[in-house]
């Protein structure tokens, strides 16, 4: 243990500067100590990773007010703490010391996380952890520090993805700073990552990855949708209309393509639960892949060759692929009849979503299911 604090201490110069970092670790090396050995590597670098961004932030107000930081910078840091303050005041959402710092990682990714599902099921896999609960993702600071871990899994036989993420949330057990990761998108984007990020402080609930992500997701729309409301009220109705029809286009794009992914997924789970023989299974796996990147060409070519999504093609297409989107959009169609239920008020969603995030996993995967068909039937 004395090894590894001793490895993950930053260059500091004064005892003050130790005594911060001391205070911050502690909890979390109380974790490392009852981790058992196995899993103290793991862990060190969770608290490395995250100890290098809690001691290299800085406050917003000084990064704007510094004359090195390029315009651009400036323009999205204001953006982020005007999302901030509309999240808190408009949505309900915690008011703390969250996203009033920055912090510069350097790279395109703060971390990466590692999914994986059985060959021919979309179970995904679960790590358990002693803050967050049982997760369905692995993560890590390194990238090859992932993508060695997901070698390891694939050499099991299991459908691997490792995907790059632009930020986490600590669920209120530190003041999260904004990342540059966090940056490099559209204004709205912006304030909707903002919205996902805070939903997280807002509810979560152990062990249950598509509930706390969906939830969050499901936040993260309206709010933006409210934001983006505020926004046409103001001096610029034109530029500000420009904006909203690019938000509607762009949520168009987005669930087409979380369309096209269910129905892919629809007709695996036919596939998997057959009685062929696995070879003929395989071979069945594969085809249904290939015809989803048929589709999707076909659907970019009606977007005008909007190429939004082709990095997500990039990759091999399993089962975790799927997995992963689908962990953040699973049960939005679920909340957003909660949502409606409830007489489309935030804080009497986030009392409902709290009651139903109280209950044992079958009965809470019982009420969203029914919530599901409810707004299943109602699209019809």
């Amino acid at each position: 243990m004395k090894k590894i604090i001793t490895r993950i201490l930053p260059a500091t110069k004064t005892p003050a500067d130790y005594g911060k970092y001391f205070k911050l670790i502690l909890p979390i090396a109380i974790v490392l100590m009852i981790a058992g050995c196995s899993s103290v590597g793991y862990y060190s670098q969770i608290v490395s990773g995250h100890m290098r961004i809690v001691m290299g932030k800085r406050p917003v107000a000084e990064i704007i007010s510094d004359e090195t930081v390029n315009d651009e910078v400036k323009h999205r840091l204001q953006v982020a703490q005007h999302a901030r303050q509309f999240a808190i005041e408009k949505m309900g959402l915690p008011n703390n010391s969250s996203y009033t710092s920055f912090y510069d990682t350097g790279k395109n990714y703060v971390t990466w996380n590692v999914v994986a599902a059985e060959e021919f099921s979309f179970e995904p896999r679960t790590w358990c952890f002693p803050i967050a609960g049982c997760v369905s993702y692995r993560g890590y600071y390194a990238e090859q520090d992932a993508s060695f871990y997901a070698q390891g899994l694939a050499a099991q036989g299991l459908d691997v993805t490792v995907n790059g993420a632009t930020a986490y949330s600590t669920l209120g057990w530190f003041k999260d700073p904004i990342l540059n990761t966090m940056l490099d998108r559209s204004d709205p984007s912006i304030a909707s990552l903002l919205f996902h990020e805070l939903a997280h402080q807002q509810l979560y609930v152990g062990d249950d990855s598509t509930y706390n992500e969906s939830f969050a997701s499901f936040v993260e729309r309206e709010g933006l949708r409210q934001w983006l409301q505020q926004m046409l009220q103001t001096d610029s109705p034109q530029q500000n209309n420009d904006i909203a029809e690019q938000v509607a286009l762009g949520r168009q794009r987005q669930n087409a393509f979380i369309d096209l992914l269910q129905r892919t997924r629809e007709d695996l789970e036919e596939i998997y639960g057959s009685s062929i023989d696995v070879e003929e299974m395989r071979s069945a796996k594969a085809l249904r892949f290939d015809q989803m990147r048929s589709e999707y060409a076909a659907l970019k070519e009606s977007w005008d060759d909007y190429p939004g999504y082709d990095r997500w093609f990039e990759q091999d297409l399993n089962n975790a692929r799927l997995v992963s989107v689908g962990t953040y959009n699973d049960y939005i169609p679920a909340f957003e009849e909660m949502f409606k239920q409830n007489g489309s008020s935030l804080e009497k969603f986030y009392s409902a979503a709290l009651e139903v995030s109280k209950m044992p996993a079958p009965e809470r995967s019982k009420v969203m299911e029914e919530l599901l068909s409810k707004s299943s039937a109602l699209s019809q």
